[in-house]
């Protein structure tokens, strides 16, 4: 692979959590790592500039919407979707499956592909592997993923089997388009439901493939929170040791430091920044409603503990007073803020993973929240 590596620094001798790094052209990743979800080339209310400071070293981009807006030949002419969205670090992109998925009635799949009408105008389209692997190429990305179909929760068995063996034959067909070597990272993405016998087949069916990374899909579709944790116990340590491993579209705190405990290197989720704009904010005590009256005349930071710009400069009753009136600046500060504790989590995952405090670290973590250890 032209540029990509990853290194595996260090095991939790008592947890699964693993401490790595992964190189690319664009930068290095340090993980276990958080990745800022930038939809439709942006990640919503924060600028480039302010996702670096606070430490994000890579952000995520959709394929599908970028498809059907501005289009990936047009992000393609402009120069690719780094300089498109001035942003120099890594990029990874989603396949679009879980986008098809989402639309419900407005898709059909088959083997070809996924037949959908944009949720934009009605157009119908046809998403097969090759097309999305031909718009992530478009794109520039520097991580691409296999397109696969997101399986529902609950599903017949049935038709989990069916739809585990489709993902495996499209992952073929994206392999066969990117080859091992591409400047782009090639990723599969492991299916099966809440089925182990199928998510150990789907692992087995994309090693025989090849991939220069591994990710869980199919989680966070509904399925009960400790559910999702035996799903990663059960898949995580199948996967190669010495490849990243990333869990698509979680989570909350909890998910993420569970899931690092389990052996996931990478992770994704708009709800940092769709919390924000909604005015839920994290803190090191847990989440605050900041649209409740109590907050109404404090003074105090949001979070006194925590070293963000908008907890420096900002108090909780500014920061209800400009959501309650539907200020731009709320979504911004509220943003830069969790993005900030998200970022920060993650950073103090990796240095107890280096002290050779996990362990530690994770009952803390509780200990704050007044909450037992999973």
């Amino acid at each position: 692979m032209s540029g990509f590596k990853f290194d595996l620094l260090q095991l939790d001798s008592d947890t699964q959590a693993r401490r790595g790094r992964i190189y690319t052209q664009r930068g290095n990743i340090d993980t276990p790592a958080f990745m800022p979800v930038g939809t439709l080339g942006t990640v919503k209310a924060i600028l480039p500039e302010a996702l670096k400071e606070i430490g994000a070293q890579i952000v995520l981009a959709n394929t599908y919407h970028l498809y059907l807006r501005p289009g990936h030949e047009l992000i393609q002419q402009l120069g690719g979707l780094h300089k498109f969205m001035h942003w120099d670090r890594p990029i990874l992109t989603d396949s679009g499956g879980f986008q098809v998925f989402s639309l419900g009635s407005l898709r059909k799949i088959t083997e070809e592909g996924a037949a959908f009408q944009s949720h934009l105008d009605g157009s119908k389209h046809l998403l097969t592997p090759e097309l999305s692997m031909e718009i992530q190429l478009a794109l520039g990305s520097d991580i691409i993923m296999a397109f696969d179909e997101c399986i529902p929760h609950p599903a017949e068995r049935s038709y989990v089997v069916d739809s585990t063996n489709l993902s495996a034959r499209w992952a073929q067909r994206c392999r066969d388009v990117v080859p091992a070597g591409s400047d782009s990272a090639l990723f599969g993405i492991v299916q099966g439901g809440m089925e182990l016998d199928l998510r150990q087949q789907s692992v087995e069916q994309l090693q025989e493939i090849g991939f220069e990374g591994y990710a869980l899909g199919g989680l966070s579709v509904g399925e009960e929170t400790s559910l999702m944790y035996d799903m990663m116990e059960y898949t995580l340590p199948l996967l190669p040791v010495d490849h990243p491993r990333y869990v698509m579209g979680v989570g909350t705190p909890e998910n993420l430091l569970e899931g690092v405990a389990r052996g996931c290197d990478m992770f994704d989720c708009v709800m940092p920044t769709r919390n924000a704009r909604n005015g839920v904010l994290f803190t090191n005590f847990g989440k605050v409603s900041i649209k409740q009256a109590q907050y109404r005349d404090d003074e105090q930071p949001l979070d006194p503990d925590c070293g963000c710009y908008v907890c420096r400069n900002y108090s909780r009753a500014y920061l209800r007073h400009l959501y309650k009136s539907n200020e731009i600046l709320a979504s911004v500060l509220n943003t830069h803020h969790n993005l900030y504790y998200y970022q920060q989590l993650m950073a103090g995952i990796r240095q107890a993973l280096e002290d050779g405090h996990f362990t530690d670290f994770r009952k803390d973590f509780y200990a704050q929240r007044k909450i037992s250890v999973t």
